[in-house]
């Protein structure tokens, strides 16, 4: 299992063929992801694709008058450098840790190589790439169509899936910043969400105690986004969790 933190894996890592596995293995560094750090500014090229084991990553985009907001989120599910493998090799997007944790990262140089060498890889790295356009694309609807109330548990849920445990550690500002509202609407929707017993929020922490609540709460576009995942990478064994 490539993995460094207790029983905790990247999916999409695990799901490599077995010889790139080994091939892998030696240059695998482990890292930590405190909370807030930026992986990777717009228009930059990545050194490092980053696979996370138990951290989530938000890729933002920001205008410039410095708003944000965010387009999708990368846990154990996935990686961080999708340009590398796509051709463009820059992007513009910018990529924050939004819940701390740990995680892998390998030079961008070794997993061109092995695009190129290995059409498996090639084609598994597609398909999480077309599952996480599904999610920025649902994302842009959710965000024009839906409630803040809406958006918050969707937002909750699809983090849920990427990360071990119940629990998700980040601050109302981020949360703010990742959703492009106000930290006092934030405020709101996560103190009508611990009264109803489905979070638990304290001291940059929100750990799940109900998520059927939470689902009950969401939209419609969690479902897509997480229908579309199992679709797409069944053939590869990847499921995100029910």
């Amino acid at each position: 299992m490539l993995s460094n933190a207790g029983n905790a894996e990247n999916r999409l890592l695990a799901m490599l063929p077995e010889p790139e596995k080994e091939r892998w293995r030696l240059h695998l560094e482990p890292v930590d992801m405190p909370l807030g750090q930026v992986l990777h500014e717009p228009g930059a090229e990545p050194s490092f694709a980053v696979f996370p084991l138990t951290s989530i990553v938000s890729l933002l985009y920001v205008m410039e008058n410095g708003a944000s907001a965010e387009i999708a989120v990368i846990g154990n599910d996935g990686m961080v450098g999708m340009s590398l493998f796509m051709g463009g090799n820059t992007t513009p997007s910018r990529a924050v840790v939004q819940s701390a944790g740990k995680g892998f990262r390998v030079p961008a140089a070794l997993l061109k190589s092995a695009v190129h060498r290995n059409a498996d890889v090639l084609r598994l790295l597609l398909l999480y790439a077309q599952a996480l356009l599904t999610q920025m694309a649902q994302t842009a609807v959710c965000n024009r169509h839906h409630t803040l109330h809406q958006q918050f548990c969707r937002w909750l849920l699809l983090s849920l899936d990427r990360v071990p445990g119940n629990e998700l550690v980040m601050t109302q500002e981020l949360i703010a910043n990742m959703l492009g509202v106000r930290r006092q609407g934030v405020n709101e929707v996560a103190a009508k969400l611990q009264s109803s017993g489905a979070i638990d929020y304290r001291r940059g922490r929100i750990v799940i105690l109900d998520r059927e609540k939470l689902e009950g709460c969401s939209c419609e576009c969690y479902a897509v986004v997480a229908k579309e995942c199992a679709r797409l990478l069944s053939s590869a064994k990847c499921r995100p969790r029910a």
